[in-house]
C-alpha cells in the first residue's frame, strides 16, 4: 500500500518521504505519544501512513493541502490501509487560511513538508499550535543538500536555511536535525 501511494505521489509530481523518513516520523509519532497531530502538505498520504502508525488507535491526523488531486490520492491510500473514518481529518485549503483556524497548544506533533517559501509562516502557525512536549518536524531540512552549501542562495534554499537558523536559535525549542531522507529537523517544545 505505501509502495503504491508513493508510485500516485510521484505520477502527481509530490515528492513522497522515502522508507527511512517514514520510519523516522513513526517512532517520532510513538515516542511522543501523538494522538493530536498536523501535517501540513497531505502529499499521496505517504508520510500520513507512516504517522498514524506510530500514532495510538484512538489518535487523530488533520492532514491539510491545498491540491484537490493530493487529497483523492490520499483518500485512497487511506482506504486502501483500511484506516477507518474519523481517524484522519483531511482538510482542502491552502495552510495559510486553515492553520489560524485550529486550536492553540492542542497538538502533539506539527509536521510540516509544504511549500518551503512558506515555511516561516508555517513555523509561526506550528509553535502556536504545539503543546509543551510537542514535536515540531521539518521534512527536506537540507534541501537536496544545498542548505550547507553558503554559495545556494536561490529562494527556496534560503528559506529553508532561515527556517533551520530559526529553529535552531528559538529558546522554546529543543532541535536536532536527522541526517534521514532529504533532512528531518526535529524540535521539542520547552
Amino acid at each position: 500500500m505505501l509502495e503504491r501511494a508513493r508510485g500516485r505521489g510521484q505520477e502527481l509530481g509530490c515528492s513522497p518521504v522515502g522508507p527511512g523518513t517514514g520510519a523516522a516520523l513513526r517512532l517520532l509519532a510513538a515516542s511522543a505519544g501523538a494522538r493530536a497531530v498536523v501535517e501540513v502538505g497531505t502529499g499521496s498520504g505517504v508520510s500520513t501512513l507512516w504517522l498514524l502508525a506510530g500514532m495510538p488507535a484512538d489518535g487523530v491526523l488533520t492532514t491539510i493541502d491545498g491540491e484537490p488531486e493530493h487529497q483523492r490520492a490520499a483518500r485512497e491510500a487511506l482506504a486502501e490501509a483500511g484506516v477507518r473514518g474519523g481517524r484522519v481529518r483531511v482538510i482542502g485549503g491552502r495552510a495559510q487560511d486553515v492553520l489560524p483556524r485550529l486550536t492553540d497548544a492542542a497538538y502533539d506533533l506539527v509536521l510540516l513538508d509544504a511549500d518551503r517559501l512558506d515555511l516561516d509562516a508555517h513555523l509561526d502557525q506550528a509553535m502556536r499550535l504545539l503543546r509543551a512536549g510537542g514535536l515540531l518536524v521539518v521534512v527536506g531540512a537540507l534541501h537536496r543538500d544545498r542548505v550547507a552549501d553558503p554559495a545556494q542562495r536561490d529562494e527556496v534554499t534560503t528559506a529553508v536555511r532561515q527556517a533551520g537558523r530559526r529553529v535552531r536559535d528559538d529558546e522554546r525549542l529543543l532541535p536536532a536535525l536527522l541526517p534521514v531522507g532529504d533532512g528531518l529537523l526535529v524540535a521539542v517544545v520547552r
